[in-house]
């Protein structure tokens, strides 16, 4: 019997990262497959993520492709332990995979970390700000549509009941736009000051005084692996979610995330920033 095929957002990542490592090497599939001892179609298979693979079969992998950085292929290994009825599962066929891909990730990342300029992140919202939000979507949902979406974002913030560090950086404009009236903003903004307020969570907010910075009009979510080469970014774009995981993009934007950090105000300042905005409403 085949293997079971591996279609979790973790298993793609690992047979993506095992054919990286093969053409590192500079070695065809057809010569990496005869020195694993498997024929070309098996290697084929699990390249494409379409037969599961054993750590003991990375490990000789490893071996074959002179691998020698032994956190990286226990990172790789890592990525084959699957999360037991999952929550994001009684999702599946309701929300496009992607969205189930990024609360995988999101439940195994070993840090967080959100750039936001138009929006709340995520992780931050309340109900009736994350409804409003999806209200606005082009082409409409429907109302069904609609609450599955919220109700996929409220469990998603179970994460931060963990120990996972998670760092969200906001521009003073999502902050000051009235997502949902009045009483739906303010009630949005104090929720941020009382997440702000635990431990695992830290909020810096980029003022309008800032002016021109680094990552002007972006928005991405940065999820860190257990190494930095198993590091995912994910884009939220009008098409639909998009994961990014080439060593390229990955520098580019734990640069810029860095960056846009650099010139946001510290966790108390952005505090006082927060109240005053709700003063101003």
């Amino acid at each position: 019997m085949p293997p079971k095929p591996a279609t979790s957002a973790r298993r793609l990542r690992l047979a993506a990262e095992l054919r990286k490592l093969r053409e590192r090497a500079d070695l065809s599939a057809t010569e990496g497959a005869r020195r694993l001892g498997v024929s070309q179609a098996q290697l084929s298979n699990i390249e494409a993520s379409r037969f599961g693979v054993s750590p003991e079969r990375i490990r000789a992998l490893a071996d074959i492709y002179e691998c020698a950085d032994q956190a990286y292929v226990d990172g790789l290994i890592e990525l084959t332990r699957d999360e037991k009825n999952a929550w994001w599962e009684t999702f599946r066929g309701i929300l496009p995979a992607p969205l189930l891909n990024l609360a995988e990730l999101e439940h195994h990342a070993t840090r967080l970390r959100s750039a936001n300029t138009t929006h709340v992140p995520g992780l931050l919202q309340t109900t009736d700000h994350a409804r409003e939000i999806f209200r606005q979507v082009v082409p409409e949902f429907t109302a069904t549509e609609v609450e599955h979406r919220v109700s996929h974002r409220l469990q998603r913030q179970a994460v931060l009941e963990r120990s996972v560090p998670f760092s969200a950086t906001v521009h003073e404009a999502a902050l000051r736009t009235p997502v949902g009236g009045t009483a739906v903003a303010r009630r949005q903004l104090e929720h941020l000051l009382t997440q702000s307020e635990r431990e695992q969570v830290t909020l810096q907010v980029i003022p309008f005084s800032v002016g021109a910075h680094p990552g002007s009009g972006q928005t991405f979510f940065y999820m860190h692996g257990s190494v930095p080469p198993l590091d995912t970014v994910h884009l939220d774009q009008s098409h639909g979610p998009v994961l990014l995981d080439a060593v390229d993009q990955l520098d580019q934007y734990r640069a810029l995330i860095d960056r846009m950090t650099a010139v946001a105000l510290g966790p108390a300042e952005s505090r006082d920033l927060i109240r005053t905005v709700i003063r101003e409403l």
